[in-house]
């Protein structure tokens, strides 16, 4: 299982892609919007986390998911409305659980942002589907992927300057719930046709998150700018870089999807560095190379192709 079986980290928007491939999307190439994918992704989350004194991470993530359950919401109405009707309790609880993963992956990354650099957090979280690539693939050489992707995780904590160690817990438990939400998403996927599946999982992300976000936001929450703010990262952050990868998925070979995916600790922290000012160490930069080399490594490994992109 590659790399490539999870666009869009952080929850996004499926069946969307659709839309925007009228929008002339088939005429750009497929590593080109990948590229894209990764840089709103990543400028979202820029953004969310410059607006944190302002609404704090639990009313962003509440905004994001918000954002993606509404998109979703609409686009699969139709199929919406007999859900409870068409579906077994079983596939229900399936898709429950995808949307309690996609929930927690999101609340834990924006909580390691407040705490670490960007490009930290993203990169220790990627240690979730590179440990679901490295178990598929079941070969023995594979390991020593996860040991230098692990080397880097270690030169990031001990990398120079003082490094808060419940934002790396945090970025951990991101990576975690990103492997689930792999494992989620292929298992709802097989149950649910489209993005029908996705859509239940978003809204019932939203609900998840509901109270926490409310309570967090406050009155930030009925500020017309910062809702306009928090609907803008929802867009960069999960409509716009979803769309673009499955896009390009349908185009390109799993595994070069995944190499190219590879590149997204990269780019999070050279955002880090040109939206928020966090700056590096040389040494944080070589393990972020290292978890980088070991995902694209892992994803070469991988015997699996990727996931079919919804319809």
């Amino acid at each position: 299982m590659a790399l490539a079986e999870a666009p869009g980290s952080y929850g996004g928007t499926g069946g969307f892609a659709a839309r925007l491939n009228a929008l002339s999307l088939g005429a750009v190439p497929p590593p080109a919007l990948i590229l894209l994918g990764i840089l709103s992704l990543q400028i979202g989350a820029g953004m969310a986390k410059h607006m944190f004194d302002k609404m704090p991470p639990s009313a962003m993530v509440l905004m994001r998911l918000l954002t993606s359950a509404v998109v979703l919401g609409f686009l699969a109405r139709k199929a919406l409305r007999g859900v409870l009707r068409d579906h077994s309790r079983k596939s229900l609880l399936v898709a429950t659980g995808f949307g309690l993963s996609l929930a927690l992956m999101n609340f834990s990354i924006y909580q390691s942002f407040a705490r670490i650099p960007l490009g930290m957090a993203v990169t220790i979280e990627f240690l979730g589907p590179l440990l679901i690539s490295i178990v598929a693939s079941r070969r023995p050489r594979d390991l020593l992927w996860a040991l230098l992707a692990g080397a880097g995780v270690v030169m990031l904590a001990r990398g120079g300057g003082e490094v808060d160690p419940v934002g790396i817990g945090f970025a951990l438990l991101a990576g975690a719930c990103w492997a689930a939400y792999i494992l989620f998403s292929a298992s709802t996927g097989q149950r649910f046709s489209g993005s029908t599946g996705l859509a239940v999982a978003s809204i019932v992300g939203t609900f998840a998150i509901l109270p926490m976000g409310v309570h967090a936001g406050g009155a930030a929450l009925l500020d017309p700018q910062l809702l306009a703010l928090g609907i803008g990262v929802g867009v960069l952050s999960s409509v716009i870089p979803y769309s673009l990868e499955l896009e390009a998925l349908r185009r390109m070979p799993a595994r070069v999807f995944g190499i190219l995916m590879s590149l997204e600790p990269a780019v999070a922290a050279m955002v880090g560095v040109v939206v928020l000012g966090e700056i590096l160490t040389g040494r944080q930069w070589a393990a972020i190379v290292c978890v980088m080399i070991a995902c694209a490594g892992a994803t070469l490994g991988s015997q699996r192709p990727a996931a079919p992109a919804p319809d």
